[in-house]
């Protein structure tokens, strides 16, 4: 019998899509504010629900004996920062997708699909992280793709079909790598344990006993459809476009918590693998495969001109980043690698949250159409600076602890490294710095450009992440540094 636990995650989703499917004359699907309002309480009832299972459960919690899902602080967290995006995504919609469907941008009749798509994703993703079992894990991952997909095709424009398409297939095929190596994983084990596992849990115990070749051939094989889950490079071509065509809010959703579905599994993947004779050999392909990922933007990031396309190739960066820290498998460094992990997220909500208001006012993307931007958008001006060098990691905001504390673990694994790294960031940096003063510079002394008025609905969320993220600098809350060194020894990396 499935725990109430689990449906509990389930139940609003699936409720959602049965009364879309019932609905008579598509008379519900075409509401847009009322699947809204739905969708906020989706939102926050599941950010209700980690927090009161967070602070009341005796954790890890298996149900169905621990073969199929589980709850435990790694996940319980991932969740949180899943919900608090969700949460913040689905009040930005309703005056963001309002306006779509006000320009004709989305058909009312797909507001139903939107919505479903939209909860549905919230949904799959939430149970990829109550997931146990490493098969049942990538059948959740494979749905987020349709879904997400389908909240990328949403507008009415030939060329998010074609970015739709293509993050499917470089998404699906590498995953399809992905199922050997669960293949394999699985006959790793079947003379270790009666009838052979892919529990998580099972799989940390054991992992002493695995054959070290043959796991390490299983690994990159996992690590090739996880990467490309998370933009990985050479698996990342899909995510530039993805995002630039996606409506802004979806971008925010891709960006904020899609990508970090298959840095969660490389991260269960390595604590299995640095207890195996060639977890030192993996160890050093992460962090090759996190450089990697850090290279190719910092050399892509100077000539792009689209802004949510700028926004993207940060978003490989610092994928490559928590790679790289999760290579260096230390219990200080895995720790700011999670802490990093929820200031990314809402940097980049605040970024494309950002770039939504801008689109809607310059009706373009592109840095060289906006015009006084204090003067017309002022919120999302200090929206584009302040995430800008959120992720940058300035003083200040809560990525600068995070990516100094990765530095710090690097310089102690190679020196030669971290110079390497260095040099990149500093690339990154500047193109940033290039990319801001051409966008704020630009001066229209006799401008017609009248002020886009924006919803509050699209205001709100903004201002709550500015102060958030100078929170989260300024201070860390005692509770989630214990919740992130629980997590590290979960994982076998303390005590």
């Amino acid at each position: 019998m499935i725990d109430m636990t689990i449906l509990a995650y389930c139940i609003p989703g699936l409720l959602l899509v049965l009364t879309l499917i019932l609905s008579s004359r598509n008379r519900f699907m075409g509401n847009d504010a009322v699947l809204n309002t739905f969708s906020i309480i989706h939102a926050f009832y599941l950010l209700g629900l980690t927090i009161f299972i967070m602070f009341t459960a005796d954790l890890p919690v298996y149900f169905m004996d621990g073969r199929y899902f589980a709850i435990d602080r790694l996940s319980l967290y991932e969740i949180l920062i899943a919900a608090i995006v969700f949460c913040l995504s689905a009040i930005y919609a309703r005056g963001y997708i309002r306006d779509l469907l006000n320009t004709g941008e989305i058909a009312r009749n797909n507001t139903g699909l939107f919505y479903g798509a939209f909860n549905m994703l919230f949904t799959v993703i939430v149970l990829s992280f109550l997931a146990n079992n490493v098969a049942l894990y990538w059948i959740f991952l494979e749905l987020t793709t349709l879904f997400s997909a389908l909240l990328i095709v949403i507008l009415k424009a030939r060329e998010n079909i074609t970015a739709s398409l293509k993050y499917v297939f470089i998404a699906s095929s590498a995953m399809l790598f992905s199922f050997v190596g669960i293949i394999i994983l699985y006959a790793l084990n079947l003379d270790l344990v009666n009838g052979g596992v892919l529990n998580w849990d099972t799989l940390l115990e054991i992992a002493p006993s695995l054959p070290g070749t043959a796991f390490g051939v299983a690994f990159i094989l996992l690590f090739i459809g996880f990467g490309a889950k998370s933009g990985l490079v050479p698996f990342h071509t899909w995510l530039p476009i993805a995002h630039s065509r996606a409506p802004s809010v979806v971008s925010a959703l891709l960006s904020g918590v899609l990508l970090n579905i298959g840095i969660y599994g490389i991260m269960r993947l390595n604590a299995v693998a640095t207890q195996t004779t060639v977890g030192d050999n993996l160890k050093v392909f992460l962090i090759v495969a996190g450089i990697l990922s850090i290279l190719v933007p910092a050399f892509c990031l100077a000539v792009r001109t689209d802004t949510k396309k700028f926004i993207a190739f940060s978003s490989i960066e610092h994928m490559g980043l928590l790679v790289l820290g999760i290579g260096l498998s230390s219990p200080a460094v895995l720790f700011w690698v999670l802490f990093h992990k929820l200031g990314h997220s809402l940097s980049k909500v605040l970024l494309f949250f950002s770039a939504g208001i801008f689109h809607r006012q310059y009706e373009s993307n592109k840095y060289f159409q906006i015009k006084n931007a204090f003067k017309l958008q002022p919120l999302a001006s200090w929206g584009l600076i302040l995430g800008s060098l959120s992720v940058l990691g300035v003083p200040l905001f809560p990525i600068f602890l995070s990516k100094l504390n990765i530095l710090i673990g690097l310089a102690d694994f190679s020196v030669a490294g971290l110079v390497i790294v260095l040099l990149l960031l500093f690339i990154i940096a500047s193109s940033f710095g290039y990319y801001l003063v051409r966008a704020f510079s630009n001066r229209e002394e006799e401008a017609e450009l009248k002020a886009y008025n924006t919803p509050k609905s699209m205001k709100w969320p903004i201002a709550f992440i500015f102060v958030i993220l100078l929170g989260l600098g300024l201070y860390m809350p005692g509770g989630l540094a214990d919740w992130l060194n629980g997590i590290v020894s979960d994982l076998g990396f303390l005590g």
